[in-house]
């Protein structure tokens, strides 16, 4: 039954780690639970308010509905949910910024899903991700691995704003700052020692640690589930044949697909599902499930939903099945009736692993052929820029345009750098060269 529904193979998998799995991945993407309300608590007041408790369960709505498609459909350990940077982009800039109401925006992303699904279904994404160059790829994995231990160390206190240095070390002797240290420690020792569960045991290790320490906040158990009824459906068609519409859609479709190629790519080749020629098995249904998610999300009222890079924890842990997609589902549907619970899981007992993890996803690094510098510079700017510009997407575009035209200025010397660069390659850097102009 569970090889016919998610994928499981018995042979190869246990039940125990695909559970593991889906609830470390969980604890560690179970923040957009509480950050995506918070973002949107500032469309709450004024003449058209949006209700952050509204916000919460349909946030949460549209991680269950994207991740039990991922479980069933496309049988694979990722989870989705509602994206970090989309959200803000949704909040303050075409809300805030353009003037707009939040029914455009929600309008904006419904067109958006319903895009990606046509584009999903002519194979126009499975196209791109397959385009991509091998070392390019495992660059993408890499340079996720680096992104999301940034992250875990900037969410904990531990990197830090800095005016005249970016970033910078933060207050190492705040409580935040000790409990995320003995977080880790403890985490990477459990991981070193190839305890099984060791993320998932160091989460909740540290959460506890947490609680005498005044980081971890209890409040209660049990909450009511609140209404999505008030930004159900509310969509806006007014302005949908608008030239600021079009800009809007095109925004969100063109971050979505790159920030989610970008993690399935990544996490795919951490965990081996790509074959010989370093294609993604059953992308497709990947991408579809990312598709299906965003418009089913606009339709409960939350911004887009998209794969998440946490996802690489659960993959650590072992996951490989869509049954680890599934134990994240159901971790999200627990977590609408006890979600004071959840979100009592502080940043300083999810950075450490989010650090780990990053450590793990590094490993395709060594695979890319360093001496072809045609190869190596724009693997290592893929890499480079995921972290620095805060962005899958900007990774990946500024890798694209320095492997093309690279090897195109190449080849001019030598026809045989600009004889790797495919069509579709061609096509994809001169987008994302129009997208820097224009956008």
């Amino acid at each position: 039954m569970l090889q016919k529904l998610f994928g499981f193979d018995p042979k190869t998998m246990s039940v125990r780690t695909e559970i593991l799995a889906g609830v470390t991945t969980f604890l560690t993407m179970a923040y957009i639970l509480a950050v995506n309300p918070g973002i949107f608590s500032v469309l709450a007041g004024g003449d058209n308010p949006m209700p952050t408790d509204a916000v919460f369960t349909a946030t949460a709505g549209a991680a269950i509905i994207g991740t039990l498609v991922m479980a069933f459909y496309a049988k694979k350990p990722f989870g989705l949910a509602p994206g970090m940077g989309l959200n803000a982009f949704f909040v303050f800039t075409v809300c805030l910024g353009m003037g707009y109401s939040w029914q455009f925006a929600l309008t904006a992303i419904l067109l958006e899903g319903i895009i990606f699904i046509l584009l999903t279904i002519t194979n126009v994404r499975e196209a791109i991700v397959n385009t991509i160059p091998a070392n390019l790829k495992r660059a993408m994995g890499a340079g996720i691995g680096l992104f999301i231990a940034f992250i875990g160390l900037r969410n904990a206190g531990i990197i830090v704003d800095n005016p005249s240095t970016t970033v910078a070390v933060g207050d190492l002797g705040s409580t935040t700052s000790i409990l995320t240290i003995i977080g880790f420690f403890i985490t990477g020792v459990l991981v070193i020692l190839k305890v099984r569960g060791g993320l998932l045991i160091g989460i909740l290790a540290t959460t506890v640690i947490g609680i005498p320490m005044g980081v971890t906040q209890y409040n209660g158990v049990m909450s009511h589930v609140p209404s999505v009824a008030p930004i159900f459906c509310q969509f806006e068609w007014g302005h949908i044949l608008s030239w600021d519409m079009l800009i809007v859609v095109f925004t969100f479709l063109f971050f979505d697909m790159f920030d989610t190629i970008g993690t399935v790519v990544g996490v795919s080749v951490k965990c081996g599902m790509v074959d010989k020629d370093g294609k993604v098995e059953g992308v497709s249904k990947i991408l579809m499930a990312d598709a299906i998610a965003t418009t089913a999300g606009a339709c409960l009222g939350a911004s887009t939903t998209t794969t998440y890079v946490e996802s690489a924890s659960g993959v650590a842990e072992g996951g490989r099945s869509g049954l680890t997609a599934f134990i994240i589902a159901v971790c999200f549907i627990l977590a609408t009736y006890f979600s004071p619970l959840f979100l009592a899981i502080p940043n300083a007992a999810t950075g450490p692993v989010l650090v780990i993890v990053g450590v793990m996803m590094a490993a395709p690094l060594r695979e890319i052929d360093w001496e072809d510098y045609s190869e190596a510079i724009p693997a290592f700017l893929t890499a480079l820029f995921m972290p620095l510009a805060y962005s899958i997407s900007d990774g990946i575009m500024l890798g694209v345009i320095a492997y093309v035209a690279l090897n195109a200025i190449s080849g001019i010397f030598k026809r045989e750098y600009i004889k790797k660069i495919s069509v579709t390659m061609w096509i994809i850097a001169i987008i994302f060269v129009l997208r820097y102009i224009f956008i």
